[in-house]
């Protein structure tokens, strides 16, 4: 195995070629590399992967730290697609893995002769996984794949931002981390169909589709009232008061979004009649009526700090909590540290870097950290193993 010495994850065994660059793609795979699987990253000669030198920070080497979030536990070799040889060492490996995920343009694969029907004819049992913009077929099929388009024509950004500002684009890439973490589960999913019936697959899933697929509440409304969805703020289509509120010092969030809490924060801010007001004795009545809820609710939560009322709110077992900036999650947050949510890893270039942890916790196989995102072909002598074990077979 490629990593001896660490200890085997749930994916161990499973060798994944990766065709992808920039996010979409890169997160699916390193989802799957945290589990064991044995990522393989593909790069054109020229560069490599779009985000080495042209995204986010570099800050000692050539790769910025963009391609360093997105590469740990994976080994890089250099193919040149358009070139023969290099289509023939890549079909080489393609011999040899269980999965090729990429994401170019619908299209490009084909022209290229590394498309799902040209590389079964290399692993029958190959599970193919594309992730574009907007599908692999459809109107929008050659569109650009940009996180920022698919958000606008998903409907994502008419209902992000204040009512009545400009459309704001969520702070998260959502649509490109959706398609990631759509994609992954749909290759563990082939996996397991695989393992009972030895048969791989073609799966795909778009950036845009992964958005719309997020929209839960606001295809709920929009089915259920016939009314577009509009912008909210902070607040929860479904419910009401569930959203932020500025106290004296800061911001917080709560969610009284039932009457049992709706009660509860009634009695924490000191105006239990708000109870009985006919306005909002219930849920539906207090989002039909939430301007005139948020606009009593906020001179009440002017009158203490943040923490004053967070500790007086979870005492009562009202939900509630400050919003924090990315200084303090990152560098001050005792749970953080406590889940071990942060960790690092030793670059050869950049020294010690820290990186988010994977989130999945499993208790037999656990997700590791066990290698630095990899320099641009520094995995080559791969392709010399797999030329002599070619030949040897032929």
């Amino acid at each position: 195995m490629p990593f001896p010495d660490q200890p085997a994850g749930a994916l161990t065994g499973l060798r994944v070629l990766d065709l992808t660059q920039v996010m979409s793609g890169p997160y699916c795979t390193m989802m799957l590399a945290d589990m064991g699987a044995d990522v393989i990253k593909v790069e054109n000669p020229a560069g490599g992967d779009q985000t080495r030198v042209s995204w986010g920070y570099a800050v000692q080497g050539d790769d910025s730290r963009a391609f360093l979030a997105l590469n740990r536990n994976k080994r890089s070799v250099r193919i040149d697609l358009k070139d023969e040889a290099g289509r023939e060492d890549f079909y080489r490996l393609v011999r040899t893995a269980d999965v090729v995920v990429e994401n170019f343009r619908p299209g490009v694969t084909a022209r290229l002769g590394i498309d799902y029907e040209t590389l079964t004819q290399h692993n029958p049992a190959l599970i193919y996984a594309s992730i574009s913009g907007f599908g692999q077929t459809g109107p929008y099929s050659q569109h650009p794949g940009y996180d920022l388009i698919a958000q606008g024509m998903s409907g994502v950004m008419s209902i992000t931002g204040e009512p009545d500002g400009d459309p704001v684009k969520c702070g998260l890439p959502v649509a490109d981390l959706g398609a990631g973490m759509f994609t992954a589960f749909g290759i563990v999913t082939a996996y397991a169909s695989r393992l009972k019936t030895g048969e791989g697959q073609y799966l795909e899933v778009s950036l845009f589709e992964a958005a719309l697929a997020m929209s839960v509440w606001e295809s709920t409304e929009y089915w259920a009232t016939g009314q577009v969805p509009q912008a909210l703020g902070s607040a929860n289509r479904m419910s009401a008061p569930y959203q932020a509120f500025r106290a004296s010092d800061g911001y917080l969030t709560i969610g009284a979004n039932n009457e049992r809490l709706w009660t509860r924060l009634c009695d924490v801010l000191g105006a239990p009649e708000l109870v009985q007001d006919e306005r909002f004795t219930t849920n539906t009545l207090r989002m039909g009526h939430r301007a005139e809820l948020v606009a009593t609710l906020t001179p009440l939560f002017a009158t203490r700090t943040v923490d004053e009322w967070v500790t007086a709110l979870l005492e009562a077992g009202v939900p509630a909590g400050p919003i924090r900036d990315y200084s303090y999650v990152l560098d001050s947050d005792p749970h953080v540290a406590a889940r071990g949510a942060v960790t690092s890893f030793e670059h050869p270039v950049e020294g010690t870097i820290k990186t988010l942890a994977s989130p999945v916790r499993l208790q037999g196989t656990p997700p590791t950290v066990r290698s630095a995102p990899p320099l641009l072909g520094e995995h080559d002598g791969l392709l010399d193993e797999v030329r002599v074990a070619g030949s040897a077979r032929g």
